[in-house]
């Protein structure tokens, strides 16, 4: 039997000080809470849980620190990219074990997990709230995707490479996407390109591959696919993602996963073995 691997992606906490509320709305620090409570209760326990940028609001210590805290009872390993939101510095001075390629400038990573390598991309620049690749993560990512070829590669980033439909988020897209599609195109081996960013469930395809935006755990993006409103948000359902390796045969599935505690598990069936 194939080995199974489980890699949760949760994005987009937008934790703030103690006490603040994100936009003066939300508790985003209760939020991740419940998120870290159900990732704790899953059967299997996920391997990695990956974090695709935005962990905190303002890129303060001060956040960091408290997020820190949030993520102390999480039982599962985590690896963290920043997003838009997030400053550099005060990202590595928070997460000081983190293994980046660079020890200064981007924030890359790739971990191996399992049969898999996972690839964690900095598409974050300074100061703006657009995504770019520089030239030494696209060198890098090219090295690492040619020295492991064999090998299943799952994608993260923050910034999707995609419109999506919601125009003030499709500006803010990754602006050298045709770059990281070339990459891709090069390495066939690549299963996924999994983003963060908009806070809602997104599914379609990039360069030949299955291509996803992560929901988050506090508030989404409104569903504005008419331009009819200013830029705005909802409060919906909290949810992550599983991407699940199946083995080479079965290949990788990723899974919608609601936050929180719903009735069941039912059975289908009775001892008898009837329909019930």
């Amino acid at each position: 039997m194939a080995a199974l691997s489980l890699i949760a992606q949760i994005s987009d906490l937008h934790i703030k000080r103690p006490g603040e509320k994100a936009y003066g709305v939300v508790d985003t620090a209760a939020a991740i809470e419940r998120c870290v409570a159900h990732l704790n209760s899953m059967k299997p326990q996920p391997d990695r849980v990956v974090i695709s940028g935005d962990l905190v609001d303002g890129g303060a210590a001060e956040e960091y620190a408290h997020l820190k805290r949030l993520l102390a009872p999480l039982k599962a390993p985590f690896s963290a990219i920043p997003g838009n939101h997030d400053v550099r510095e005060a990202m590595r001075g928070a997460f000081p074990n983190q293994p980046y390629a660079q020890s200064s400038g981007s924030m890359n990573l790739r971990l191996a997990v399992g049969e898999l390598d996972l690839v964690l991309l900095d598409s974050s620049v300074p100061h703006k709230p657009d995504g770019y690749l520089d030239g030494e993560t696209l060198k890098w990512l090219d090295e690492i995707l040619a020295s492991n070829g064999k090998r299943p590669a799952l994608l993260f980033l923050h910034h999707p490479p995609f419109k999506t439909g919601i125009e003030h988020m499709d500006r803010q897209n990754l602006q050298n996407a045709g770059d990281l599609a070339a990459a891709v195109r090069r390495h066939p081996h690549v299963r996924i390109v999994a983003a963060g960013h908009v806070h809602r469930a997104v599914l379609t395809q990039f360069a030949g591959v299955p291509a996803t935006i992560c929901p988050a755990p506090n508030h989404a993006v409104a569903l504005d696919l008419d331009n009819s409103l200013v830029p705005s948000f909802a409060v919906e359902p909290p949810a992550f993602h599983l991407h699940t390796w199946l083995g080479e045969r079965a290949g990788l599935v990723t899974h919608f996963v609601p936050i929180g505690k719903f009735a069941g598990p039912h059975p289908f069936f009775d001892a008898g073995g009837s329909l019930l």
